[in-house]
């Protein structure tokens, strides 16, 4: 106790020293949770990365992070209790996805560190310690939770609590299964489109703008209309081999033809800052000839009979034939991306996908259909409907996984408040309060074990 309040005391003794000669608050010391320390600029900082985000402006959003940083630190101290850690390796792939997505949101590494009022490197060494903390609480939750199962039992008794009117009503569901063909390019075709790439290459070695020709030929349509720039990215950003060419490059000069899963590209480095470059490509894809998209359809047809007359079970032709690496190891079932599960909701599919598969029965596999690959390449896929829900009230028929990931949800959360309450009565707290509009909000900190200003 004496420790703390020491700390306590040197803390307030700097700010208040920085205070009286700069003759304004740098910074304020807003909580003590065991041995950890909360200031004001801990609560700015991340309520400005919640601006960032898109989250509307809202002063009592300060309050809830205030909240949860008091939360975040309890665990904080007994993770350092317990001598709990996270692997650097981790913390610098989330803080190079997190940078990424604050400057693909603001436009440019420009505007990130005129947004934050600092330099991209001092953000990201104020980001790195914010996340490991992060994933410190993260492990710990873990650990508090790694027991909890929700049973059978749990599942039909919480849905029997809940009064008949109050049941939610669920959204139409589907799950659809795919099988996808995607023929390769001929060797005299690829070699075609080295060959092109190559000359694009000579000509701006000899003084043509880079620009102007992946304005005009570059089959990445996105990229095209800026002159092919990508604007800036760090590593982790774009498919290895791409990654590893732009990033060897000096300011101005050209890789060689560099393939990759979407195609065969050149890249021209316009600049680097720090661990962020900027670079423009032209990107060639390959056709695809006729008669071998045509074999693709006939393969597919011929399997899609197998498949309706029981030869082999959709989920092992998948399995065997599908050319989909995200779905042919799942029965060929496709993920929704926003729940990780495989239950797609209808009005937020692929407009196409859904037409082809409104009509269908269910377990009935179609006729080969023409799509475009997420790397753009022409292929063909057969598709069947697994199940299909209208919208209805919830029952524990149709709806027991959604119930039963609810229930785990609540007594996970439960779990982690009955620790969090036990630790708070036995770890000293003591909350400065600034926000007037926070005390009713913090008020389940401020116990009588706690020592409250």
């Amino acid at each position: 106790m004496n420790r703390i309040l020491f700390l306590l005391t040197l803390v307030l003794f700097f700010i208040g020293n920085a205070a009286n000669s700069q003759s304004q608050v740098i910074d304020q010391v807003m909580a003590v949770v065991g041995g950890q320390i909360i200031l004001k600029s801990d609560i700015e900082k991340q309520y400005t990365q919640y601006l960032a985000q898109g989250g509307p402006s809202d002063e009592t959003i300060k309050c809830n992070i205030f909240d949860q940083l008091i939360m975040q630190k309890l665990m904080l101290n007994q993770a350092d209790l317990d001598s709990v850690v996270v692997d650097d390796g981790q913390v610098d792939d989330e803080l190079e996805k997190r940078m990424n997505y604050f400057i693909a949101q603001l436009g440019s590494e420009e505007k990130l560190e005129e947004y934050f009022h600092t330099s991209t490197r001092q953000l990201k060494e104020e980001l790195r310690s914010i996340i490991r903390d992060q994933m410190i609480v993260q492990t710990m939750q873990s650990k508090i939770t790694k027991d909890i199962t929700a049973t059978p039992n749990d599942v039909r008794s919480y849905f029997g609590s809940i009064h008949p009117d109050s049941i939610p009503y669920m959204d139409a569901e589907m799950e659809i299964g795919q099988i996808v063909r995607t023929p390769p390019a001929s060797a005299e075709e690829k070699k075609r489109v080295k060959d092109q790439l190559d000359a694009y290459r000579t000509l701006v070695i000899n003084g043509a703008d880079f620009s102007v020709y992946a304005a005009l030929y570059s089959d990445d349509k996105s990229t095209a209309k800026r002159g092919g720039e990508l604007g800036y990215f760090g590593r982790g950003a774009m498919v290895p081999e791409f990654e590893a060419a732009a990033f060897a490059l000096k300011p101005g000069e050209l890789s060689p033809v560099v393939e990759t899963k979407f195609g065969y590209h050149i890249v021209q480095l316009i600049d680097r800052r720090g661990e962020q470059i900027n670079a423009r490509h032209i990107l060639l894809q390959p056709r695809i000839q006729d008669e071998d998209l045509y074999k693709a359809y006939q393969f597919l047809d011929s399997l899609s009979a197998k498949i309706n007359l029981g030869g082999i079970s959709f989920a092992e032709a998948a399995m065997q034939f599908s050319e989909d690496k995200e779905t042919k190891n799942n029965g060929g079932l496709i993920i929704n991306p926003e729940t990780n599960t495989t239950r797609l909701l209808p009005d937020k599919m692929d407009r196409m996908l859904f037409f082809q598969v409104d009509s269908m029965e269910l377990n009935q596999v179609s006729r080969p259909l023409q799509m475009q690959t997420d790397e753009r390449q022409m292929a063909y896929r057969i598709v069947t409907v697994k199940s299909r829900t209208k919208p209805h009230k919830a029952n524990l028929k149709d709806d027991y996984q959604k119930i039963q990931e609810v229930v785990l949800q609540e007594k996970q959360a439960k779990a982690v408040n009955d620790w969090v309450d036990k630790k708070r009565k036995n770890t000293y707290i003591q909350i400065m309060f600034d926000y007037d509009i926070c005390k009713q909000a913090l008020q389940h900190w401020t116990m009588s074990e706690n020592k409250i200003k």
